[in-house]
């Protein structure tokens, strides 16, 4: 099978995860190839996600590796087994691939945790607020492009809406709360939808708010997802062309701290939900 041209974000993780317990072995990619009775190129492949692994090849490297960590082994021969064509596929070819990843990551992740500071969070936004959102560009997305983008923001929502809802635990400050992306009636209706959020048993919104003291921290928006077990978590973070995936532990735990330091700097749940009224009767 020839390699793929364009692996998603998960399944390079998955090879980069590989790739790690190798080298935490001490062996190359050619002394990894031999144990399996296949070539370099097709390791390479494998551990940049270009080439799948089949589930008793991954757990005789992980033996092969000393791996102890039965739970991790565990999680990683999931992934490498996981078939999921999800809904974002339909977008294949039509947007970004880094739409689609992270669509893929929401779908898989045990929890979210995410900090805006000057937008709603993509999984709460309202239809005409997204449009407001992905109108801003310059230049402008061609109708059909950005109908596609709408579509994609309003389908991720479905991990808040399923049976078993992903947990979302969202920091946002009170400038995302006050920018008009559009007008006064979209932006009523955006903090309307906020506040039926809020009371959802599996979303948890906390403001923080202009007059907090102490808080510089407005470069910190990110969205982390966990994953089965804290050394597969995932960051997502915005880079000036496009999304960028965190997964290195030292950055992971930077990601968490910064988390702990913005949540600590905000208004508790109750709080929060009076304040964003208040915004939304003054408008």
């Amino acid at each position: 099978m020839p390699p793929r041209a364009q692996p998603t974000a998960r399944q390079e993780r998955l090879g980069t995860e590989l790739r790690k317990l190798r080298e935490a072995a001490g062996m190359t990619a050619r002394e990894a190839a031999t144990l399996l009775g296949t070539s370099p190129m097709q390791m390479s492949h494998m551990e940049t996600g270009r080439a799948g692994i089949s589930e008793p090849r991954l757990r005789s490297l992980a033996a092969h590796y000393a791996c102890p960590d039965s739970a991790f082994v565990d999680a990683l021969a999931s992934m490498a087994t996981d078939r999921t064509r999800g809904w974002w596929e339909e977008y294949r070819g039509i947007l970004p691939p880094s739409f689609l990843d992270l669509a893929e990551l929401e779908h898989h992740a045990a929890y979210l945790r995410s900090v805006d500071i000057a937008h709603i969070p993509g999984l709460f936004q309202t239809e005409a607020y997204a449009a407001a959102v992905f109108s801003y560009t310059v230049p402008e997305l061609p109708p059909d492009d950005l109908a596609a983008w709408v579509s994609h923001r309003m389908r991720r929502r479905s991990v808040l809406a399923q049976r078993a809802a992903v947990t979302h635990d969202a920091l946002i400050h009170e400038a995302a709360l006050r920018i008009k992306v559009s007008d006064r009636k979209v932006a009523q209706q955006q903090l309307r939808q906020l506040l039926t959020l809020s009371e959802s048993d599996h979303v948890t919104v906390r403001v923080i708010p202009f007059a907090a003291d102490g808080f510089a921290g407005a470069g910190c928006t990110m969205l982390h997802a966990g994953g089965v077990m804290p050394r597969l978590d995932t960051v997502q973070r915005d880079t000036p062309h496009g999304s960028g995936f965190v997964d290195a532990e030292p950055q992971l735990a930077r990601c968490r701290a910064l988390y702990l330091r913005v949540r600590d700097a905000s208004l508790g749940p109750v709080r929060s939900q009076d304040f964003i009224h208040r915004i939304a009767q003054e408008l």
